[in-house]
């Protein structure tokens, strides 16, 4: 009771908040998103999303060794896959000789200990820019499924450590575990994008990956029909504990800031690590910001990152990881 309470004692210097301090940020909290791209030579920057790139295989490796070199740990591969590759079944996909595939490889051979996870969705391989095989003008939910635990196994074999479904359908978490553990690769994880919603924070990605939805007729124009209503909050739960129940070793929050109090609920309920995707347009937000001189970019972007992990994220998978850790050191 004030005024033998003051709480302001614990704030007085810097000396005295640090040590009273409740979250800590360290390199061992993030997950790397690396995109990769054919060809040689290539580190494209992407741009609606200032100072993040493309690489090709070749550079992908100097990429792999800056980021172990920095004490960050964890990445997570996509692919941007040429337009001639693309068909609405995601043949592709399967390819064991795929840019996925050889881009896994690459990691594995200048950094065996670097933890490797994987998108696990049919969207960078589709002719339609969507998650799942389109049939009279509907996304095909348990055939979809087949083909993303085929593409699983790939990955796996490959050399991934974890593969994660960002797709959003029904049942492809059991659908996938099973063909993991009938394929003998039992020791391979799934971090599954739990509670991804259908959010307009996902446009600089989509251009990263050349993924949107095409808008021509007979096709889905957005993927509300799989991913979450961002009005919904209990539904998270829902798939989250089915999630685990099918054998999701992590689950995942998609996007981040917007969606605290999900990570919050998830926590509270579930004993289970959970990462959150603090996504493209929450970086391209703040760059822009900074560049206009409206926000000082290092102290929101540290603000931010605190914020996830103060919600109960235990992994963070964040463009700005890098940027995090030299800040740091």
């Amino acid at each position: 009771m004030f005024p033998i309470r003051r709480n302001r004692r614990l704030r007085t210097n810097e000396a005295i908040r640090s040590l009273v301090r409740e979250t800590y940020i360290s390199p061992n909290d993030f997950l790397v998103p690396l995109f990769v791209v054919e060809g040689s030579g290539i580190k494209e920057e992407i741009g609606s999303m200032p100072n993040y790139y493309r690489y090709s295989l070749d550079l992908l490796k100097d990429e792999i060794k800056l980021l172990w070199s920095l004490g960050l740990k964890s990445v997570l591969l996509f692919v941007k896959v040429p337009d001639n590759l693309k068909d609405n079944k995601g043949t592709e996909a399967l390819n064991p000789d795929g840019l996925m595939q050889h881009a896994i490889k690459t990691v594995k051979s200048v950094c065996p200990d670097m933890l490797v996870m994987t998108d696990v969705a049919l969207d960078p391989f589709s002719s339609y820019g969507h998650d799942g095989i389109i049939e009279g003008g509907k996304i095909i939910n348990d055939t979809t499924v087949e083909v993303l635990a085929e593409m699983s196994i790939s990955h796996a074999e490959a050399g991934a450590d974890f593969v994660a479904p960002s797709d959003m359908m029904d049942g492809r978490i059991i659908g996938i575990r099973e063909a993991l553990d009938q394929s003998n690769l039992i020791d391979v994880g799934i971090m599954s994008y739990s509670a991804k919603y259908a959010s307009a924070f996902y446009g600089p990605f989509r251009d990263a990956l050349d993924s949107a939805p095409v808008d021509i007729q007979n096709v889905p124009k957005n993927k509300k029909t799989y991913q979450m209503d961002f009005a919904n909050r209990e539904e998270a739960i829902r798939e989250t504990e089915m999630d685990i129940n099918e054998g999701a070793d992590i689950v995942m929050v998609k996007p981040g800031l917007s969606y605290l109090d999900i990570v919050r609920d998830i926590r509270n309920s579930f004993d289970v690590p959970i990462a959150v995707y603090q996504v493209s347009g929450e970086y391209a937000m703040l760059k822009a910001a900074a560049e206009k001189g409206w926000l000082d970019h290092d102290s929101v972007m540290l603000e931010q990152i605190t914020s996830i992990k103060r919600a109960g994220a235990d992994i963070i998978a964040s463009y700005f990881a890098k940027d995090v850790v030299k800040l740091m050191s």
